[in-house]
């Protein structure tokens, strides 16, 4: 739901769902397909439609607009169904000659004008966004030509006297500044992971060396994220192309591998086409439906003083962008690398790029230090596995190693501390890490307060300086009780980081978790394949259950990405009117055409409204109209391969915590030794909103709900009406919170000419 605050007395009685009465909207995808454009377009017409306005289709991209005709389609609810699972763009998109040439948008004016369309939703790459915002400024112009070939009426060209555009960018390469992430990146980098996963394969039984070329045109992302969540051995990017005698530095890194194996042995592919093709990953259809959402409202909103603009995410944060700063920031970007400034390129592309491109780089090479620093950091998991995990260890692992730190391995969590299972653990050890699921170093939920004793004893015998404890909410509270137990045992003085990993996503004081993403994604798909089953026997509700302990994060998130009718969560407190009304809801809906229904309930929803209970009531009400099948997916939501998101948020998460133990470490060092025991000497590492923050585990206690393992807060709840609207519930969507329009332009004054 929108987010930032504009000032609340522009409309406070407006009631979202008239507020597109007598408004027409038109939605587009337009050049280069991408996986999750399908989200974003049922979004937009199911939104539109909730609002009251009416919708259209254009077919085939701007082509559809030029030709008119059965090109412009009114859209309903049920045209989009089915279509969240789908890659690519089920409208069409083509390139388009006509549309360039003022008479091609002539005729493009005249057949919005004729069908009353004022409003356009362009979703597609820079180029199509660029050509909808000229359109836009040339708008009274053609309406005038128009009028004077007697091609319209004066009455319709008063009536349609201003056009208003909202872009979303849908392009895999991720290379609109301004935006984090654009519709089909991340779905791009499933397919491109997968691919590495499988060549390493077969790389390692033959000692070959593999080069793998991935899309992405002028900008580095995908082979830059891709090199990070693989722990590639050297990536090549426009934003930075290698220094004059790379080849020597390539070969020193590769050494052992040319010169004492096979003779060099190398293999080349192209990824190709296969990048945007294939089904869209839980976020960029979360990601298309919330900026589908966005768009309506930006568009309802638009006065003809308002600049044309791009709605994005950045972090979790819906946000407007102006369209023409965005578009001249990325032109910067293409500029900086003609002109050979290669720093400002990077940071032109934004915070985020130069992160992931800072952590290679410290990461992807072994430069050991000179110096040794005499640190002994241990690393453990706690909690349940999850995918991602390995991928915190080997960056910590190699952070540690990179600053001179000894690095120790704890197996079995708080367990293993209590019980000495600790080994020194090297560079070596971890290679490969990143695209194992599960937790290699073995975890165990056990809390470290029954056994204080042992713990501090083995602290001091292996001389442990800091402590990474990576895992779920037993992480935050075991950390808690070590921190607690400062005042008695010296030895638990020392700086320590718990970096949360649970598919729960339940840890105070982080928005995301690391092993939550892999864990939506399966559900996902799982449902996907549900839902299939559904829509072939017809006049069928499948009941599904998720994990997340008392936390309705899988639920929700998956109930977005998945187009399910109702999620049942703890934190929504729900009644038998409740279950009622969505039964009822459900028998409505089998008199349309989609004949099927898909209700999610998070395990610890209720006590008494089981999934038993909600099967056999469901199966009862429906009776003669539908009939009820349930699965409960249980541990396969903590196993699998980790997704790109995860690989790449645990390696950051590692490298970044183990950077700040080590300034920890300089604060705390006195008098030849180590001891630390003020509260910001003890903290979780978490991502708020669009940073990763430290924050002392002390501070977090008031924002925790103990008793049922959840923080009190969670950003998340409120994009559940979405999920609402876009089943078909008339509820409010609360549009007080608006996103105001943010700037791109002003970063670039800090920038070295």
């Amino acid at each position: 739901v929108p987010s930032g605050d504009m000032s609340q007395d522009l409309h406070p009685t407006m009631d979202p769902t008239k507020m597109g009465i007598g408004r027409s909207i038109a939605v587009l995808t337009s050049g280069g397909d991408a996986q999750g454009m399908n989200a974003a377009v049922r979004a937009t017409v199911r939104v539109g439609l909730y609002t009251g306005a009416k919708v259209y289709f254009v077919h085939e991209g701007y082509q559809g607009l030029v030709d008119g005709g059965d090109n412009i389609r009114p859209a309903t609810w049920e045209s989009v169904s089915m279509m969240l699972q789908l890659g690519g763009t089920v409208i069409g998109s083509a390139r388009c000659k006509d549309f360039r040439t003022r008479e091609g948008r002539m005729m493009a004016a005249r057949n919005l004008v004729k069908l009353g369309i004022t409003n356009l939703c362009v979703i597609g790459g820079d180029g199509s966004l660029t050509g909808a915002n000229e359109f836009r400024s040339e708008w009274s112009g053609l309406l005038m030509d128009l009028v004077r070939a007697g091609k319209i009426t004066e009455a319709e060209a008063r009536a349609s006297s201003h056009l208003n555009i909202v872009g979303m960018v849908g392009s895999i390469d991720n290379d609109f500044c301004g935006t984090d992430m654009t519709i089909g990146t991340d779905s791009a980098l499933h397919r491109i992971i997968e691919v590495v996963d499988a060549i390493t394969t077969t790389a390692q039984s033959h000692q070959r060396t593999f080069i793998l070329e991935v899309m992405g045109r002028h900008c580095g992302y995908l082979a830059l994220v891709t090199a990070l969540a693989c722990g590639a051995d050297w990536v090549f990017i426009p934003e930075m192309p290698p220094d004059d005698g790379w080849e020597n530095h390539l070969c020193r890194r590769l050494a052992d591998l040319v010169t004492d194996r096979l003779g060099f042995d190398t293999r080349t592919t192209v990824l190709g086409h296969v990048q945007r093709g294939g089904t869209p990953s839980a976020f960029d259809r979360i990601l298309g439906s919330r900026m589908g959402v966005e768009a309506v409202m930006a568009l309802l909103e638009a006065t003809p003083d308002t600049p044309a603009c791009v709605v994005s995410l950045s972090g979790n944060q819906a946000v407007r962008l102006p369209l023409m700063e965005c578009v001249q920031v990325t032109k910067d970007v293409t500029a900086a690398m003609a002109e050979g400034r290669f720093e400002d390129a990077i940071k032109l592309r934004g915070k985020s790029f130069e992160n992931n491109w800072n952590t290679y780089k410290l990461l992807a090479h072994i430069n050991p230090p000179d110096v040794k620093s005499n640190i002994n950091v241990a690393v453990l998991n706690v909690g349940a596995p999850c995918a991602g995990m390995n991928a915190a260890v080997r960056s910590a692992v190699r952070m540690g190693i990179i600053q001179g730190h000894n690095m120790l391995a704890v197996h079995d969590g708080f367990d293993g501390l209590a019980h000495g299972q600790i080994e020194p653990i090297c560079w070596t050890s971890v290679s490969g890490w990143t695209g194992n699921g599960g937790s290699m170093l073995g975890t165990k939920r056990t809390l470290p307060g029954k056994v204080l004793e042992e713990i501090s004893q083995n602290i001091a015998k292996y001389n442990i300086h800091a402590l990474v404890i990576i895992g779920g909410f037993e992480a935050y509270v075991g950390g808690l009780e070590l921190v607690q137990a400062r005042e008695k045992y010296e030895e638990m003085c020392i700086p320590m980081v718990v970096i949360p990993a649970t598919v729960s996503n339940n840890v105070p004081g982080s928005d995301f978790s690391i092993g939550a993403d892999t864990a939506l994604n399966t559900i996902t798909s799982t449902c996907d394949r549900i839902k299939q089953s559904a829509a072939g026997t017809k006049r069928r509700v499948f009941i599904v259950e998720t994990m997340g302990g008392y936390c309705g994060y899988l639920a929700t998130m998956a109930g977005l990405a998945a187009g399910a009718d109702a999620a049942y969560i703890f934190e929504e407190k729900f009644s038998i009117r409740d279950l009622e009304a969505n039964v009822e809801h459900l028998v409505e809906k089998m008199k349309t055409t989609v004949k099927r229904g898909l209700i999610l309930r998070n395990e610890n929803s209720n006590a008494n409204y089981t999934t038993d209970f909600v099967f056999n009531l469901y199966s009862e009400e429906g009776k003669g109209i539908f009939d009820c099948r349930k699965n409960v997916l249980g541990h396969m939501q903590q196993g699998g391969t980790p997704t790109p998101f995860d690989r790449n948020f645990g390696t950051k998460m590692g490298a970044k915590s183990v950077l700040w133990l080590t300034d920890k470490l300089k604060e705390c060092y006195r008098h030849g030794r180590i001891f630390a025991n003020t509260p910001d000497s003890a903290c979780v590492l978490g991502m708020r909103k669009r940073a990763l923050t430290f924050q002392p585990l002390a501070d977090l206690k008031a924002d925790t709900d103990f008793e049922h393992r959840i923080p009190r807060t969670q950003w998340w709840l409120k994009i559940r009406p979405i999920m609402k609207i876009l089943a078909k519930y008339k509820i409010k969507l609360d549009t007080s919170e608006h996103a105001d329009m943010e700037h791109v332009i002003k970063k670039r004054g800090a920038l070295p000419k």
